[in-house]
């Protein structure tokens, strides 16, 4: 007690001598005491801020620049999962994290919800310490990776998104099931049908500064009408046939085609997106094709076009 009272009547002292040296110096050098004091705290202050921001960036999980980004895949209209899997296969099999987006419900719903869900693929897939996302749209996944862009502001998060036949200016398949089989053609449908409200408002948005985008579609298309539908303002657009003339290659085939396939991954890479030339179709078509294991088990895919052949022909019957 009495050792901390003489301590405080110590610096009380110390304090009053202290002052006093201030007041007896010139103005002169009253000032440049003032401003040398206020330069050595706004010294310590920012070497203070250095270190907090070094010990938060150790502190957090963070991508070694030499990390690749994780490749995110969405599916087409009713979100089948198995219609990316070879893909993402071959994806993972050359060290890259790649990911099937699992869309809400049976994938048949609101489109812009469907890109809410991507969004939060993309937030853990940054979380985990990937520092970008490459995003594979596959069919209406594609309208959904726009949607994302846009709305999202995916150039904050994306490297590169590329398309697969995708219907960017909606389908006539889609117009005619909403005209004919209303029933069966949910949100999605109603979405893809070319002229709606969502479409046009993608049209409408600008491309500047948008992710680097590779835009595929294959002219034997008989799901997405016209095939160049895919066709987007800004992007690399690629029709598969310029590339290699005379293949065949259905919508339903565009994840697994080797021709594809080998695009995809070479668009993977880091060198700038580009069309490729007919002078490359071979040896893409071996890329694509070269460690493609054969599928041991058959599944199939109803595609938008079955989905409402099928509920045409079941309302006719009824």
């Amino acid at each position: 007690m009495l050792d901390g009272g003489w301590s405080t009547a110590q610096d009380g002292c110390m304090s009053l001598r202290a002052a006093a040296r201030f007041a007896a110096l010139s103005r002169r050098r009253r000032v440049l005491v003032v401003v040398s004091s206020l330069l050595a705290v706004v010294l310590l202050v920012m070497g203070g801020l250095r270190a907090w921001h070094a010990i938060e960036k150790h502190a957090r999980p963070h991508a070694s620049a030499a990390r690749p980004s994780a490749v995110l895949l969405v599916p087409g209209y009713g979100g089948n999962t198995r219609s990316l899997s070879a893909l993402a296969a071959r994806i993972r099999a050359g060290g890259r994290e790649a990911t099937i987006v699992r869309l809400p419900g049976d994938g048949t719903g609101d489109l812009e919800a469907q890109a809410g869900v991507l969004n939060r693929y993309v937030n853990q897939a940054i979380g985990r310490g990937s520092p970008s996302v490459d995003v594979v749209g596959y069919s209406a996944g594609g309208v959904v990776a726009r949607l994302w862009d846009v709305e999202y502001d995916g150039a904050k998060a994306a490297r590169r998104i590329i398309t697969l036949g995708t219907p960017l200016h909606g389908t006539r398949l889609a117009a005619a099931g909403a005209a004919f089989a209303p029933a069966a053609c949910p949100a999605a449908c109603q979405e893809l049908v070319p002229g709606s409200a969502l479409l046009t408002r993608l049209q409408r948005a600008p491309f500047t500064g948008r992710p680097a985008w590779l835009s595929l579609w294959t002219d034997d298309d008989q799901v997405v009408q016209p095939a160049d539908s895919a066709r987007l303002a800004g992007a690399v657009n690629v029709a598969l046939q310029n590339v290699c003339p005379g293949a065949v290659i259905a919508h339903g085939q565009l994840p697994t085609a080797p021709l594809v396939v080998g695009i995809v991954l070479h668009a993977l890479g880091t060198a700038p997106l580009h069309a490729p030339s007919s002078a490359e179709c071979g040896s893409l078509r071996a890329l694509g094709g070269a460690a493609l294991a054969p599928a041991r088990d058959a599944y199939v895919v109803m595609s938008l076009e079955a989905k409402l052949a099928h509920a045409a022909a079941r309302n006719t019957a009824t």
